[in-house]
């Protein structure tokens, strides 16, 4: 019984994995190697330019945005960072209602140039829409992952969108990992082989 139950979430999570969409910014499909490699160029940019990566995230999204953003920086030396300080999470809380723990923050420290990763499994998270708004309202790129529903909002928002058409969080939270992931890991030999191709 155990194994069959094993066997049937494996199952989904590859069939998830094959699944997963990729839009951008006018709604136009891309495969999903196509996204990777676009989302690879724009972070190469901001490598390139010393812009910096923010990564913003709830409950388990916040943590796999803390551990993106620890990684990009020490694996890839882009400057990378999430908002996920309690203090200063419980301040704009009380100060200005938990709808704006992100987009005060990215308000202050977003510059033109800069990448916004917003991580949603609902895609409907009112503080990660208010982020992504304020992102644009800053003229930067934005990332976005989510699942649930197709039409959710911040599927709309963002310049490159991954969607993951399931309605569990453990599916969508495990697989937006594995696509955080796959950019760490390929940035790496990315731009390890554009520094051969130069000597």
């Amino acid at each position: 019984m155990m194994k069959s139950s094993v066997d049937q979430y494996v199952s989904t999570l590859k069939s998830l994995m094959d699944s997963i969409r990729v839009g951008l910014c006018d709604g136009t499909p891309c495969s999903f190697d196509d996204g990777v490699s676009k989302t690879l160029d724009v972070i190469k940019d901001v490598k390139q330019n010393n812009h910096k990566l923010m990564f913003i995230g709830n409950g388990a999204s916040a943590s796999i945005a803390s551990h993106m953003a620890t990684d990009f920086w020490k694996t890839n030396e882009v400057r990378a960072m999430a908002f996920n300080d309690s203090s200063g999470l419980t301040c704009i809380s009380n100060d200005f209602g938990y709808k704006h723990v992100f987009e005060k923050p990215i308000e202050m420290f977003a510059d033109e140039g800069d990448i916004l990763v917003a991580i949603s499994s609902s895609g409907q998270s009112e503080n990660i829409l208010r982020g992504a708004q304020a992102a644009q309202r800053k003229n930067i790129k934005i990332i976005t992952l989510s699942g649930f529903k197709e039409d959710n909002p911040l599927r709309q928002l963002g310049d490159i969108n991954f969607y993951l058409p399931a309605s569990e969080y453990g599916y969508v939270e495990v697989l937006h990992h594995a696509i955080c992931h796959c950019w760490i890991d390929l940035f790496a030999g990315k731009v390890k082989e554009s520094e051969e191709m130069l000597v």
